[in-house]
């Protein structure tokens, strides 16, 4: 019996206050507007920003109940009035960051924050209302994506068509962790071939940042965590050697410049810690080096000397890697098809989406790299 037309009732993990736990209820899902798209979800995951935003006050949503989930790929399963870019039936990922491909940013080639990811309400959809409801209450959208149900409804802008024989519970990765970490390392730093880099956070997206490492042609990539369990996935996706800071007497930066004797090209701060960018930063060379903050950092003032930059070192932003949303998912997924990129190596547990808090636990542990939540 076709659903199109028709509201969806389905499971969904909500939040219902700031700082509770995920609880697994029957939400009802409503059509498609025009430009919008409902996705039967396949896979998805705990990223760093959901697993942030449930403990800092700083980060927390302030509206609530929601829906949280911005990693992840589906099967489209309607489409509102005016969508021309996909179908029913087609495999898509979920991205947070659109690419309209109209605006100044879409249309500079250097550049990939869509203005309307800038301009977006994400927590409602364009016409200012929600497309969820539990118990008779509204319920709020989350990072243009929602992937914590089993369908959601997303703008057009937000949705690439991949593969059609693309497994989507490995490539719903290149949604967010991997192409940002990847794209860190290619498109944001552009590491050369021969370089030394040094990667602070050894989570799913400082993971990707070595495999970008690695395949942009660094020949020496050292991987750095507080957690020694970190080192060993670390060397088998392409870190050189892995050093705790706890280890040593010395500030990181200091070990780092007797490692390499005048500090790394290439420093990326995957952790979203104001002191860990400090450190990164002043772990590179002094005249050419180049760090990357990819961690979230947000509500907070870095404390920076301004002498780091006075020699020519460089501090760096990255969104999603650099890669314009739909274009850039829609090419790393053909890349894995290709084998030219590995995900598989990022998945460590696998778990249905009535597991989502067991989920969490498993990322607090720093034992699980990704979680792959099935739906």
């Amino acid at each position: 019996m076709s659903t199109t037309g028709k509201v969806i009732r389905c499971r969904a993990a909500i939040v219902w206050k700031p700082g509770g736990s995920f609880s697994i209820e029957e939400v009802e899902v409503a059509p498609p507007k025009a430009k919008e798209v409902r996705i039967k979800m396949v896979a998805t995951a705990l990223c760093g920003t959901e697993m942030k935003m449930l403990k800092d006050k700083n980060l927390q949503h302030q509206h609530y109940p929601i829906i949280m989930g911005h990693e992840g790929a589906g099967i489209v399963e309607s489409v509102g009035e005016g969508v021309s870019t996909v179908k029913a039936g087609d495999k898509v990922i979920a991205l947070f960051l659109p690419q309209c491909g109209e605006c100044t940013s879409c249309l500079n080639s250097a550049d990939n924050l869509c203005i309307k990811f800038k301009q977006g309400e994400t927590h409602l959809m364009s016409d200012g209302t929600s497309r969820f409801t539990c118990k008779g209450k509204p319920v709020y959208h989350f990072g243009n994506t929602s992937t914590f149900s089993e369908y959601t409804v997303m703008n057009e802008i937000s949705v690439a068509k991949i593969d059609a024989a693309a497994p989507l519970e490995k490539v719903f990765l290149v949604s967010c962790g991997f192409s940002t970490g990847y794209g860190g390392a290619i498109n944001t730093a552009k590491v050369t071939p021969g370089s030394t880099c040094a990667v602070f956070g050894l989570g799913g997206v400082g993971l990707s940042v070595i495999m970008g490492c690695k395949a942009a042609g660094a020949t020496r990539i050292i991987a750095v965590d507080t957690n020694k369990d970190k080192f060993e996935k670390a060397k088998e996706v392409g870190a050189t050697e892995c050093i705790n800071p706890q280890d040593y007497e010395k500030p990181i930066q200091e070990v780092l410049f007797d490692l390499t004797g005048d500090g790394v090209d290439f420093s990326f701060e995957v952790i979203g810690n104001p002191e860990t960018v400090a450190a990164a930063l002043a772990s590179c060379h002094e005249s050419h080096g180049v760090c990357v903050i990819i961690g979230l950092i947000i509500g907070v003032q870095l404390n920076i000397s301004g002498h780091l930059f006075f020699s020519g070192r460089s501090l760096k932003g990255s969104v999603y890697g650099g890669w314009k949303g739909r274009d850039g998912a829609s090419k790393l997924v053909s890349d894995y098809m290709a084998k030219k990129i590995n995900l598989d190596a990022l998945i460590t547990h696998t778990l249905n989406l009535d597991k989502i808090n067991e989920a969490v636990e498993l990322m607090k542990t720093g034992k699980c790299i990704r979680c792959a939540l099935l739906l």
